[in-house]
Order: structure tokens, then sequence, then C-alpha cells
């Protein structure tokens, strides 16, 4: 997949952040998703599928990985604006939309969110390590060498 503008703005400021992650309210690594009391996740599992629940404060402000599958997420509480490809959509609760593979997307949370994910999980694994890496990657590197991409 080639990179495109939005994208590498958006990359950059991922790395703007990750390099002042020490600062209170700014979390992540570049190598894991973030899971903490501020950005809590649970994770739950039925027959080949995964659902992962994030509760997003008012003022949240999250870039995502960039995901592997299409899938479907679901806004069960709050409002949001989505920015993904430098296309801006607001969500209003209660509301769901299909995410496209290699999405990437800037998030940020006009009101306190419930905000799921539900993906493909054929093998029925319940290691998120393994489920987590081959749902995302964190840039067009990581995503491109996974889909075998030159």
């Amino acid at each position: 997949m080639e990179l495109s503008v939005f994208n590498k703005q958006l990359e950059e400021v991922q790395n703007l952040l990750i390099a002042n992650n020490e600062l209170e309210g700014i979390y992540g690594d570049g190598k894991n998703l973030v899971n903490n009391k501020d950005i809590p996740i649970t994770h739950n599992f039925s027959d080949q599928l995964y659902m992962r629940t994030m509760r997003l404060s008012k003022g949240a402000f999250i870039i995502s990985a960039y995901h592997h599958t299409e899938h479907f997420w679901f806004l069960l509480k709050g409002k949001i604006s989505v920015n993904t490809n430098n296309e801006i959509v607001h969500h209003i609760a209660p509301c769901y939309e299909k995410s496209n593979k290699g999405a990437k997307r800037a998030i940020y949370c006009m009101e306190d969110c419930i905000f799921i994910n539900i993906h493909k999980n054929p093998s029925n694994t319940k290691n998120l390590k393994k489920i987590e890496n081959n749902l995302y990657s964190f840039t067009i590197e990581e995503y491109n060498k996974k889909e075998k991409i030159i």
C-alpha cells in the first residue's frame, strides 16, 4: 500500500506522541496497543470471533494502528469525529461502520464513548499478542511487510 499524504502526516504525529509518552495523558510506544486505566480495553471471544471494547473519555484523541482486515466497529455510547484519509465523519451513538483493510485513522471523542471492534478469529485463539499481530500494524512499513507488499 502506498503511504498517502494524510497517513504520512498521521504517522509523524504518532511518532511525536511516542517520543513524548512520558508526559501525562500521552500513551503508546509504537509496539503495543494501549490498554491502561485511561483507555481500558476488554476482550471477549465467541466461535471464531474476537470483540474488543474500548472505553474512551471525552477529549481523548486516538491514532489507530493500520488494520489488516475488513471488520465492523460499533459506537455504543458517545460522539466521535473520525478522520480517515483526510475525510472527517462525525458519528453519534448508537451507530456502526465498516472499516476497510489498510485503514488508519485519527479519532477524537467529543463525549465519553464505548467503542467496539468485531474481528474474525478463525483459529479461536485467545492469545492477544497473536491476535493483535494478525490484525494490526503500527507503521506502513510493518503493514506492507505483513501483507507482503513490496
